[in-house]
C-alpha cells in the first residue's frame, strides 16, 4: 500500500466548511457517526463512518443482535435510518414505513402504508424496489412508487403534504430516494424504458410547492442551461445543443431518467448526479448524440441552473445508464490539492472529474472483461476527447437492427449498477460491488405508444467468458490513478452497497444473502453470515446505547433478481436478466427482513 498523504485523506464530508443553511439539523445529524441521517452516509456519498468500535480486529465475533421482518417480498434495495433512538425502515411497493423505538426492542412507533394503485407494478422497470427515505427538520420523505412525494411527521407519522410528481400512466415511476438540501427536497424519476422524457426537480420541504424544475434534454430553457456560462470539458455549450443532438421531436420521448443517486458539496452549492439511457434501446431510431441523456450533471441548488455537463456515452447503444452515484472528495492529483467526483458508470469505466470545472482527470476500466470501447480519448485537442473510443464488433448501431451483436461487456446492468460504492478517507481507496456480466443484444423496430414499453431489444447475459465463472467482484479503486488495488471474486453480482468505516473494515452483502466483512487496505475476508434472503439492501452502521450496530435488509431482488422477485422464467424476460441469474434460485429466496449485528457484550 503506498503511503497516505496526511492532508489528502480526509473525505469530502470532513473538509467540507459546512455554512449556516435552513437545513442545519440535518446537517448536525449527518457529522454525528452515531447516527445514519442520509442514505448515502453523508452529502458528498462516501458511505463512510467514523464509528470505530467493530474493527478489523474484532469484527469476527460480531453476531445477530436483533431482527425484523418487514412484512413485503421482493427486492429490498437502500437501508435504514437511524435518527435518535429511532430507526425508520421502508420496503419495497406497497413502499410501507416503519419507526421502530431503538430503546424498546424495536417496538413499531408507528406505521404509515400508502394505498397505491397496483397497475403502477407492471410500470416498473426491473422489480418494485425503493431505495429508501429522507430526513429533515423533523420530517420523513418518502418518494412513493407512483412518483407521490409524501412528508411524513417523524414524530407521529401522519402526512404533512403530498405532491405527484409524474404520471405512472405515461410510463413515470419512482424507485429512488430523495435529497433535502437547504430548504429543498430534489427529486427524480424513472420511465426511460417507457419513453418518458426524464428531469430533475426540486419542491420546497415545508410546503410541497415545486421550486424549480430542469429537464435531461430539449430547450436550454427547459432544461436550464445557459448556452454561454453551462460547459462541458470546459467550453460552453452552445445553443439548443440538446435539440440538434435528436432528430426531429424525438427529444420528447428522450428517457434520460433521474433515478439514481445525489450528492451535494455546500461550498460550491451544487448538486451533482447522472441522468440514463435514451430512449429507445435501438440506436438506429435516434441518429445523433442524444444529449443530454448519459451525463453527468452540477446543478445550483437554489435555482436549478446547470453549471457543467458531461455526456460519458453519447448516442448510447447498449442501455449504459449513467446514474450510479457522484463520490465527492478532496484529495492530492498530480501532487497537488483537488476538488473530486469520482463515478463509477454503468460502462465499465471509472470516471474522475473536477467537482467545480467538470474538467476530465481519470477515465479507466474497472472490470478488465470491459470491451466495447478501447478507451476514452483523453487528448485535450483530439476531436473526440472525452468520447469512448468504440469497437465496431461490438456496437449496436453499425452492427445494425435485427442483428444480434454477441460477446458485449459489460451486460446492460453495467459493470455497476445503482449498488454505491464507498470511499475510506484512512485508504484513500473506493470499494466498489461490480458486476462481471456480458450480453448479446439484438435491437428492433419499436414504435411508441404513451404508457407502453418503448424498449426496442432484445438482451441475454451471461458471466464474462475466459475468466473465474462467476458474475461479480468487490474491488478497492484508486481513483487518481485509475487502477484496481485489489479484487474478490464472487459468484453473483455484488448488488448491495457497500460501507467503509474507521476500524479499517469494509462492509457488502451477496446475491446468496451473505453479510461480509473485508479488511480496508487488503480484501481479506474477516466474517461472513447468511441471512434469509439476498442482499441487495446497503450496510448500515450506527451507535446507541454506547454499542456500535450494522445493519442490513434483506430481500433478493432488483434487476439482478427479478426472476426470482416476479416468478419469471423466460431467459430473455427482464430485459435479459432471468437466464443470466437463474442459478441464484439454488442459494435463496424471497423474504423481506432487517438484521441487525453487534459484538457480544
Amino acid at each position: 500500500m503506498r503511503k497516505l498523504i496526511a492532508a489528502a485523506v480526509m473525505s469530502a464530508a470532513a473538509v467540507y466548511a459546512w455554512p449556516a443553511s435552513a437545513n442545519d439539523g440535518l446537517t448536525n445529524i449527518i457529522k454525528d457517526p452515531k447516527q445514519w441521517g442520509i442514505q448515502t452516509g453523508d452529502y458528498a456519498n462516501t458511505r463512510y463512518s467514523k464509528l470505530d468500535q467493530i474493527n478489523a480486529g474484532n469484527v469476527g465475533k460480531l453476531q445477530v443482535a436483533w431482527t425484523f421482518s418487514t412484512g413485503v417480498l421482493r427486492g429490498h434495495e437502500g437501508g435504514p435510518l437511524i435518527i435518535g433512538d429511532v430507526m425508520y425502515v421502508h420496503t419495497p411497493f406497497p413502499n410501507i414505513v416503519y419507526a421502530l423505538d431503538l430503546n424498546n426492542d424495536g417496538r413499531i412507533l408507528w406505521k404509515y402504508e400508502p394505498k397505491q394503485d397496483p397497475n403502477v407494478i407492471p410500470v416498473m422497470c426491473c422489480d418494485t424496489v425503493n431505495r429508501g427515505l429522507a430526513y429533515s427538520d423533523g420530517t420523513i420523505f418518502l418518494h412513493q412508487a407512483d412518483t407521490t412525494l409524501v412528508a411524513l411527521d417523524a414524530k407521529t407519522g401522519q402526512k404533512k403534504w403530498s405532491v405527484v410528481n409524474g404520471d405512472p400512466k405515461k410510463g413515470e415511476t419512482n424507485t429512488a430516494t430523495v435529497l433535502p438540501v437547504k430548504d429543498k427536497v430534489i427529486v427524480g424519476i424513472s420511465g426511460g424504458e417507457f419513453g418518458v422524457r426524464c428531469h430533475v426537480t426540486a419542491y420546497d420541504t415545508k410546503t410541497g410547492k415545486q421550486v424549480w424544475r430542469g429537464y435531461s434534454m430539449g430547450p436550454d430553457s427547459e432544461m436550464l442551461v445557459d448556452p454561454q456560462k453551462t460547459t462541458a470539458l470546459g467550453k460552453p455549450i452552445g445553443a439548443d445543443s440538446s435539440l440538434k443532438s435528436w432528430e426531429g421531436d424525438q427529444w420528447k420521448i428522450g428517457g434520460g431518467c433521474t433515478w439514481g443517486w445525489y450528492s451535494y458539496d455546500p461550498e460550491t452549492n451544487l448538486v451533482y448526479y447522472g441522468s440514463g439511457n435514451p430512449s429507445t434501446w435501438n440506436p438506429k431510431q435516434r441518429p445523433g448524440d442524444n444529449k443530454w441523456s448519459m451525463t453527468v450533471w452540477a446543478r445550483d441548488a437554489d435555482t436549478g441552473m446547470a453549471k457543467w455537463v458531461y455526456q460519458m456515452t453519447p448516442h448510447d447503444e447498449w442501455d449504459y445508464d449513467g446514474v450510479n452515484e457522484m463520490i465527492l472528495t478532496d484529495q492530492q492529483f498530480n501532487g497537488a490539492p483537488r476538488k473530486l467526483l469520482t463515478h463509477f458508470d454503468r460502462n465499465g469505466f471509472g470516471y474522475t472529474l473536477d467537482r467545480v470545472s467538470g474538467e476530465l482527470l481519470v477515465a479507466e476500466k474497472y472490470d478488465p472483461a470491459v470491451n466495447w470501447a478501447t478507451k476514452v480519448d483523453m487528448d485535450k485537442n483530439s476531436p473526440t476527447y472525452g468520447r469512448p473510443l468504440v469497437v465496431a464488433k461490438y456496437s449496436t448501431e453499425q452492427n445494425g437492427e435485427d442483428v444480434n451483436s454477441k460477446g458485449i461487456c459489460p451486460a446492460a446492468l453495467g459493470t455497476k449498477d445503482q449498488q454505491p460504492a464507498a470511499f475510506s478517507p484512512k485508504t484513500n481507496l473506493f470499494y466498489v460491488p461490480t458486476n462481471h456480466v456480458c450480453m448479446d443484444y439484438e435491437p428492433f423496430r419499436v414504435s411508441y405508444t404513451a404508457g407502453q414499453p418503448y424498449v426496442g431489444a432484445t438482451l441475454s447475459m451471461f458471466p464474462a467468458p475466459n475468466s473465474h465463472g462467476g458474475m461479480g467482484n468487490f474491488i478497492a479503486w484508486d481513483n487518481t490513478k485509475g487502477k484496481i488495488v485489489w479484487s474478490l471474486k464472487e459468484p453473483f453480482s455484488v448488488w448491495s452497497g457497500a460501507l467503509a468505516t474507521a476500524g479499517d473494515v469494509v462492509f457488502y452483502g451477496t446475491l446468496e444473502g451473505y453479510l461480509k466483512a473485508v479488511d480496508s487496505k487488503t480484501g481479506k475476508e474477516l466474517y461472513k453470515f447468511k441471512t434469509p434472503s439476498g442482499i441487495i439492501g446497503n450496510v448500515t452502521t450506527y451507535e446507541h446505547g454506547g454499542k456500535q450496530y450494522i445493519a442490513i435488509l434483506s430481500g433478493v431482488g432488483g434487476w439482478a433478481g427479478i426472476g426470482l422477485a416476479a416468478g419469471l422464467t423466460d431467459p430473455n424476460a427482464g430485459l435479459g436478466a432471468v437466464g443470466g441469474y437463474a442459478a441464484l434460485s439454488n442459494y435463496t429466496n424471497l423474504g423481506g427482513q432487517l438484521t441487525v449485528f453487534a459484538l457480544p457484550n
